[in-house]
């Protein structure tokens, strides 16, 4: 809505219901989902029975188990993090690499690399773990029985799903850090240059500061998307799950509110996440 356009107050009003019936809609599952998570009862459902920290804290002695008590879950939230770490280092570095390669360099067939590195985000998850699945536990299975070479990290494993997320999460940041660099002055660069610098000296003095919001915005994106990406992760993982494939498990042997404690607990991570990457430089910093 333009505001510097007069409209009528029906026209006002009915943008502000569709506003606050968009966000009831998006925030009301989730506002359910943290309330139940405090529900003295064994399922997460109505009616309301009162209030407890049992989900997040019982240790079992009470026939309840909280989250913080539940070995299974913490070592999944404990796989989830360190794959998303390694998927988020390996990504915004790629990344960059990637940026540099279509925003600077110009060389045949350029156009359908680009297209080609943009297929990941077309292609559905599971179809993709599908293919990495059916393509390197081939490629083991080739070298185990033709050289004897044991490839395990090409079987089903952690190995296998921080490659198959990089193969998606890599174009998401790439995206992200080339839209940084095409508005880069490359003057900046030939004048440190000038000054005595050599060209990698210059990118990390003078460009890599520059993409530095963009660097760090990438790996926020690239780290939350690692950490609940179920579609691909699932077909991909061995005998460590990380979390969203151990609350899938869990969900299949029947619910319990301490999967809305794990809910909610991940809300409130990417919560702080997203705040801590959007917050704004203070003005004396952002001056220098």
């Amino acid at each position: 809505m333009i505001h510097s356009v007069p409209r009528p107050a029906w026209s006002k009003r009915l943008y502000i219901a569709y506003l606050v019936a968009f966000f009831v809609y998006v925030s009301l599952p989730l506002l359910v989902t943290a309330t139940f998570a405090f529900n003295d009862s064994n399922f997460p459902s109505l009616p309301w029975e009162g209030f407890t920290w049992d989900w997040f804290f019982a240790d079992g002695s009470n026939g309840r188990t909280g989250l913080f008590h539940d070995d299974s879950l913490l070592s999944a939230l404990a796989v989830s993090a360190t794959v998303a770490f390694w998927v988020t280092l390996v990504s915004v570095t790629l990344g960059c690499l990637n940026a540099i390669l279509f925003e600077r360099m110009s060389f045949p067939g350029k156009e359908f690399l680009y297209i080609l590195m943009l297929m990941p985000l077309v292609i559905p998850g599971v179809i993709l773990g599908v293919s990495i699945l059916v393509f390197f536990s081939g490629t083991a299975n080739a070298v185990s029985e033709n050289w004897g070479m044991e490839w395990d990290m090409f079987r089903p494993g952690l190995p296998l799903v921080i490659m198959g997320q990089v193969a998606f999460i890599t174009t998401l940041c790439t995206l992200v850090i080339s839209a940084r660099l095409r508005k880069f002055d490359i003057q900046l660069e030939e004048a440190a240059m000038n000054l005595g610098a050599t060209p990698l000296v210059a990118w990390f003095t003078v460009t890599l500061p520059w993409l530095l919001p963009a660097i760090l915005g990438a790996a926020a994106m690239a780290f939350l998307m690692s950490f609940e990406n179920f579609n691909t992760t699932v077909m991909l993982t061995g005998s460590d799950a990380p979390l969203t494939v151990a609350l899938f498990n869990r969900l299949r042997e029947g619910s319990t509110p301490v999967l809305n404690a794990v809910a909610l607990l991940l809300m409130v991570g990417s919560a702080v996440l997203v705040g801590v990457a959007l917050r704004k430089p203070r003005k004396d910093t952002a001056d220098k």
